[in-house]
C-alpha cells in the first residue's frame, strides 16, 4: 500500500531525531581530544541540540498549521543538512554549538511534525502500528549512531565523519517527502476539498472515500488557547506533562547521551572498549522497542509502563550499589554493562514506547495538536536540564549518589503513574473523550462503558 512508504518516509524524521541525539554520545570524547573544554561545555554541546529542540517544540503547531505537514518536513530536512554541515566542519566549540542547536530546532519541530502527518495519512485500523513506527525509527537512529561512532573512532578527525553521516538521512528524508502528498486533514482545513479527496483515494488506493473525507469535515475545529486551558482538560494536560517530566527525570538520557563515558567510569578505559559496549545499548532499545509495539495493544499500557518502571528503579540501584562499594574493576564493568542494558530495556517498552502514545490518546481532538504540543515541550524541556547537568551531579556527588537520585525519581514515577495513568488498551478515542467531558478521574478515563452520573468523582 502506498500509506506504508509514505509512513516509511516520514519515520526517516524520527531515525534523524534518534541519530543526532545518539551520536554525541562517542563523538563527544574526541571534541574533547581536539579543544580544550570543561565540563560546562561538555554539557552545553551535549544539551545544545535540546535547547534547540524545546525551541522547534514550541514553533511547531504554529509552523505546521500555516505551511502544512509535508512542507514543514521538507524544511526540517534542509535544517538537519545545514545543521550537520555546520557541526561536522566546526573549526572551533562554538561552531560546534551553532550547528547543534540548527540540528536541535529540525529535531523539536519534526518530533512533532512526522507523528502528527502519519497519523493524518494512516487509516483508521492501522494508525497505532504506523504511528509507533516513528519511535522505532528513533531507537534505529540511536543505534545506528552508535555503530557509526565504532567504525570511526580510529579515523583521524573522527568526531566531524560521525556527525557528517547525518547528512545522508536528511538527504533522503527531504527528496523522499518531496514526492509525498500532503495530509488531507490540512488540506480540508485550507478548504481544499477536492485536493484532500484526490490525496485520500492515492493513499487508500480507493475511489471509496467520501465517508472519510466527511469525517475529517466534521472532525474539524480550530482550538482556541482558552480551550486547551480549560478546566475539564487540565487533569489530562497535566497528565502528559508529567510524563514528559517523568520520561527524562528518569535518568535515560544520561545514558543515551554519555554511555562510553558511564562505561569509562565503571573500567572500559579505551574509548574503543566503551563505544562497543555502548553499541549493545542501541540493540536492545531496538529490541525491546519492537517487543513494545507488538504488545502494547495485547498486555496493556499501565502493566508495560510499571513493570517498566521496577526494571528501571532496581537497574538504577545496581549501577549505584556497584559504584558505592567499589567492587574490583573487572566486575564493576561488567555489572554496570548489564545494570545499563536491563535498565534501556526497561525503559523502551515502558516510559520510552508510553508517552508518544498516551499524549495521541488522551487528548480532546479539539485540542489535541495544542495539547501535545505543550506535553513534548515538557519533555524537551526536562530532557535539556537533566543532561544538562549530569557530568556536574557526577563531579558533586559521585556515579553512586547521582544514579540513587535517578532511581528515587524512577520510585516517584511509579506512585505517580499507579495512581494517575489510565488504561487506554481497547477504547476508542471517542469514549475518552466522553469520559474526560464527564469528569472522570484521570485514572479511569480508559473506562470503556460509562459509569452512571452519581459515581463520579472529581479528577
Amino acid at each position: 500500500m502506498a500509506v506504508y512508504l509514505v509512513c516509511m518516509i516520514a519515520a526517516l524524521a524520527g531515525l534523524l531525531f534518534g541519530f543526532d541525539t545518539g551520536i554525541i554520545s562517542g563523538a563527544l570524547l574526541f571534541i574533547e581530544q581536539g579543544f580544550p573544554v570543561t565540563t560546562i561545555i561538555k554539557e552545553l554541546i551535549v544539551s545544545s541540540v535540546l535547547l534547540g529542540a524545546m525551541v522547534g517544540s514550541l514553533s511547531s503547531g504554529r509552523l505546521t498549521d500555516f505551511y502544512g505537514r509535508r512542507k514543514v518536513i521538507l524544511i526540517i530536512s534542509v535544517m538537519f543538512t545545514v545543521g550537520t554541515l555546520i557541526a561536522s566542519l566546526a573549526p572551533n566549540v562554538e561552531t560546534i554549538l551553532i550547528g547543534r542547536i540548527c540540528i536541535g530546532v529540525a529535531i523539536g519541530i519534526g518530533s512533532y511534525t512526522a507523528p502528527l502527518y502519519i497519523a493524518e495519512v494512516a487509516p483508521l485500523k492501522l494508525r497505532g502500528g504506523l504511528v509507533s513506527l516513528n519511535q522505532l525509527a528513533i531507537t534505529i537512529g540511536i543505534m545506528c549512531s552508535y555503530f557509526i561512532n565504532y567504525i570511526f573512532h580510529n579515523t583521524q578527525g573522527s568526531w566531524r565523519l560521525m556527525f557528517a553521516i547525518g547528512i545522508v538521512p536528511a538527504i533522503m528524508l527531504g527528496i523522499g517527502m518531496f514526492f509525498l502528498p500532503e495530509s488531507p486533514r490540512w488540506l480540508v482545513k485550507q478548504n481544499r476539498l477536492n485536493d484532500a479527496k484526490n490525496t485520500l483515494r492515492y493513499l487508500r488506493k480507493s475511489d471509496q472515500v467520501d465517508e472519510e473525507l466527511s469525517e475529517i469535515v466534521k472532525s474539524f475545529h480550530k482550538a482556541k488557547l482558552s480551550e486547551v486551558l480549560a478546566k475539564w482538560i487540565r487533569p489530562v494536560l497535566i497528565l502528559g506533562i508529567t510524563l514528559g517530566f517523568l520520561q527524562q527525570v528518569t535518568g535515560i538520557n544520561t545514558i543515551i547521551y554519555y554511555a562510553p563515558t558511564i562505561f569509562q567510569l565503571a573500567g572500559f578505559e579505551d574509548t574503543s572498549s566503551s563505544i562497543l559496549a555502548t553499541i549493545g545499548i542501541g540493540v536492545v532499545n531496538v529490541l525491546a522497542t519492537i517487543f513494545a509495539i507488538y504488545y502494547l495493544d495485547k498486555i496493556g499500557r499501565r502493566v508495560l509502563l510499571l513493570t517498566g518502571l521496577i526494571g528501571m528503579c532496581l537497574s538504577l540501584l545496581s549501577l549505584s550499589l556497584a559504584f558505592q562499594v567499589d567492587i574490583h574493576t573487572y566486575y564493576l564493568r561488567w555489572v554496570a554493562v548489564f545494570s545499563t542494558f536491563v535498565y534501556v530495556i526497561s525503559f523502551a517498552f515502558s516510559l520510552g514506547a508510553m508517552l508518544w502514545l498516551l499524549v495521541s490518546e488522551i487528548f480532546p481532538l479539539n485540542v489535541r495538536g495544542a495539547a501535545m504540543s505543550i506535553a513534548v515541550f515538557s519533555c524537551w524541556f526536562w530532557n535539556f536540564v537533566i543532561s544538562a547537568t549530569f557530568l556536574s551531579l557526577l563531579n558533586a556527588m559521585g556515579a553512586s549518589s547521582t544514579f540513587l537520585l535517578y532511581a528515587v525519581m524512577c520510585i516517584l514515577g511509579f506512585i505517580y503513574c499507579y495512581y494517575k495513568v489510565p488504561e487506554t488498551n481497547g477504547v476508542s478515542l471517542e469514549q475518552i473523550e466522553s469520559n474526560i467531558r464527564r469528569g472522570l478521574p484521570v485514572r479511569e478515563i480508559g473506562q470503556p462503558v460509562l459509569v452512571p452520573e452519581a459515581s463520579l468523582k472529581k479528577a
